[in-house]
């Protein structure tokens, strides 16, 4: 059965309401075969990466970056999850069969940093954006969890056998 990790920081309800919608989606009806693994980004490990077959990233952007926690998770598995450096100490392509990752990203005023933090990262992991960014700016309605639903069942379908 493949398995799908989704990595999320999510500390207000406006956040998490996306994050649900996510998780709602890739836990659809249609989905089978495919085992959906939910974690806080701070306790999210390399074992659990590596036990993945794909990804789900979620994150707030604070002060044009990816929120703390998230990328505590980065900074906690990069090595033991197959991350690259090259020889000044920046990310190098990562090595290995790519595994299929998407991202959603909530702000209130701007995500392009807090993307940019995350694919630069993503990139020496050897993980391949598999969805289109869900970028979210202020309020969350209902068109938003729709795009997170989809997001979900998105990433989750490519993982069926």
């Amino acid at each position: 059965m493949a398995r799908l990790l989704i990595v999320h920081h999510s500390p207000t309800p406006t956040v998490r309401s996306l994050t649900d919608a996510v998780v709602a989606g890739a836990n659809d009806d249609a989905i089978e075969g495919v085992e959906v693994v939910v974690e806080e980004a701070l306790e999210a490990t390399a074992d659990d990466v590596l036990a993945a077959d794909g990804y789900l990233l979620g994150t707030t952007a604070n002060f044009g970056y990816m929120s703390g926690a998230l990328k505590h998770f980065f900074d906690s598995i990069f090595l033991e999850a197959g991350g690259a450096l090259s020889d000044d100490g920046s990310a190098a392509d990562g090595a290995g069969a790519p595994k299929p990752y998407a991202l959603w990203v909530h702000g209130r005023y701007d995500t392009e940093g807090a993307v940019r933090s995350v694919t630069s990262i993503v990139q020496a992991l050897a993980w391949k954006q598999s969805a289109e960014v869900l970028s979210v700016l202020g309020d969350v309605g209902d068109a938003e969890r729709e795009a997170a639903y989809e997001l979900g069942g998105t990433l989750a379908a490519l993982l069926m056998d």
